[in-house]
């Protein structure tokens, strides 16, 4: 084990025992937020509450000119741990806790390299990534501080992701009319029947899309994740409520999109409202998506960083993108284990983390 690797399991053990689960999100600007005070020596420290649990610490040494982003909350524990997730365990090759992988690993491996170098560095962590409710990278991006690029933590094996899908979910409503089973209905009769015919006609659609493509990404994903109504079996469905969420590629637009489901309702959905919106990366208008791409593909090369696919699920970083950053994903560990009970990360992870950070530090990025 090496002294690198031996610093950043402190630390990770350390980071783990702070409850940081979103929700409920009951965070405040002590306790994980002063441990990396403490151990940020030499910096310029700034911590902000942005209310409701969402905290984050912005850190600087010298001039840098590039940012790391960690997320320090957690998704909440299930009751298939089987231990306490709080507690961090090692098995030789694994550090197993809640949060290891997504993602304070790397936020521990940031701590040791920043400590072994005396070269320039920004951080800049949060604590409401979990929740779709990015008050912390909001608040920052308003400040306009300029870098090069923002190098954002996700469980990605230790490459440099330059592309992942966008994400919006959806909240639609149906209103049908109350009445008993036996009679003929209408098509409109039933608010769950409207859902269901809804559903069908946007799978078709979405599966005539398998074949769209963007870097390593294909197709348009959605799932249609809860659909409730109605009274009874013997009783038309006066009300349906359905949510969905969709997943597109950086060359699809949105917005037309949206339309395009919306326009899928017959009868027109009583209401049809986008919850949450998060922009692919590269954000941004689809026919520059990818000359965007090729940007963040030469910092990553000056960076020396191994490049890896884009990835299918969402990211903070292509916030930083729709602001204007050349943004991409890095970290360690596998998405495979986030999430999950007994979430791990491997020792190999963390110290190639941990290097890599120590190496663009002390070179000056």
């Amino acid at each position: 084990m090496t002294a690198l690797l031996d610093t950043t399991l402190g630390h990770l053990r350390e980071l783990v025992a702070f409850d940081t689960r979103n929700p409920p999100r009951v965070i405040d600007t002590g306790g994980i937020f002063d441990y990396l005070r403490r151990h940020l020596p030499g910096f310029d420290v700034q911590i902000n509450d942005h209310g409701a649990g969402a905290v984050s610490l912005y850190a600087v040494r010298g001039k840098p000119d590039y940012l790391f982003n960690v997320h320090l909350d957690t998704v909440p524990d299930s009751p298939d741990w089987s231990a306490d997730p709080h507690r961090l365990r090692l098995d030789g090759t694994r550090a197993i806790g809640l949060g290891a992988c997504d993602i304070k690993g790397a936020a521990a491996g940031l701590l040791a390299a920043v400590n072994a170098s005396a070269g320039d560095a920004a951080l800049l962590f949060s604590s409401d990534e979990e929740a779709n409710d990015p008050r912390c990278i909001a608040a920052f991006l308003r400040r306009g501080i300029p870098y090069r690029a923002v190098l954002v933590a996700e469980p990605t094996m230790s490459r440099a992701v330059l592309a992942h899908r966008g994400l919006s979910s959806v909240l639609m409503r149906f209103k049908g009319r109350a009445g008993h089973a036996s009679g003929k209905q209408d098509a409109a009769a039933s608010a769950l029947h409207q859902a269901i015919r809804w559903g069908g006609r946007t799978l078709d659609y979405v599966d005539s899309l398998r074949d769209s493509r963007f870097d390593t990404l294909s197709g348009l994903r959605l799932n249609i994740g809860r659909v409730e109504g109605g009274i009874k079996a013997n009783v038309i469905a006066p009300e349906a409520e359905l949510r969905f969420n969709f997943r597109p590629l950086p060359s699809m637009d949105i917005d037309r999109l949206l339309t395009t489901f919306a326009g899928f309702a017959e009868p027109e959905a009583s209401e049809f409202t986008e919850t949450f919106r998060g922009p692919s990366l590269p954000a941004g208008a689809a026919a520059h998506a990818d000359a965007r791409r090729q940007s963040a593909l030469a910092i990553v090369e000056q960076l020396q960083l191994p490049v890896g696919d884009a990835v299918d699920f969402w990211t903070e970083a292509a916030l930083f993108s729709q602001a204007g950053y050349t943004a991409l994903v890095y970290g360690p560990g596998d998405i495979a284990q986030a999430h999950t009970a007994d979430e791990w990360v491997s020792f190999i992870q963390l110290q190639q983390y941990a290097e890599q950070a120590y190496r663009m530090i002390d070179h000056g990025a």
